[in-house]
């Protein structure tokens, strides 16, 4: 049985945002890296490299996964699609649209990812709670925007009022009351 080398590059395709794409990757290449220096797709960020912040959320197949947690080669002859594909005619989808008008970004460093998890989560779950959607969003790693108008965005784009978005943000940045 032949030895795997490590550092000899394989032939991926993938169904990228819709369009088939093949590059070269080693067997040890994260989908995140083949993404972003393989295929020359940025909208993918990396940030723990630990699947924990969120940031290069992607679909894969469909289901919102961590591309720092997946092989290159694990992807291949399989979808994938990152935010880049969100709006292929170069129009943005609702919830973008909702993200501006909320400014539920700011640096936008953890954007691409927390939009791949909502197009996933709101697909199996179209009308969250403000709670599960909370939930969902502990997932992600933001350090600028406090969630709140991320929430109100998805609160928006569900057809829904976001409660206390506001409210809790609010109380967030108050000082603990000394007894």
């Amino acid at each position: 049985m032949p030895s795997l080398n490590a550092q000899a590059k394989h032939p991926v395709t993938i169904t990228l945002n819709g369009r088939t794409r093949t590059g070269h990757a080693s067997p040890r290449m994260l989908l995140s890296d083949f993404l972003r220096h393989e295929l020359g797709v940025h909208g993918t960020k990396v940030g723990c490299e630990h699947g924990v912040c969120g940031a290069c959320t992607i679909r894969l197949d469909g289901v919102a996964a961590r591309a720092c947690l997946t092989l290159a080669v694990q992807a291949d002859g399989r979808r994938v699609d990152t935010v880049e594909g969100l709006a292929p005619e170069g129009r943005m989808t609702a919830l973008q649209d909702a993200f501006n008008r909320h400014h539920a970004l700011q640096c936008g460093f953890c954007t691409a990812g927390i939009l791949m998890s909502l197009s996933d989560y709101l697909e199996r779950v179209p009308k969250p709670t403000e709670a599960e959607l909370r939930d969902m969003l502990s997932g992600h790693l933001c350090r600028c925007t406090g969630y709140a108008g991320i929430v109100r965005a998805v609160m928006d784009v569900t057809g829904q009022a976001s409660g206390n978005a506001d409210a809790e943000d609010a109380s967030s940045r108050k000082e603990p009351a000394h007894v």
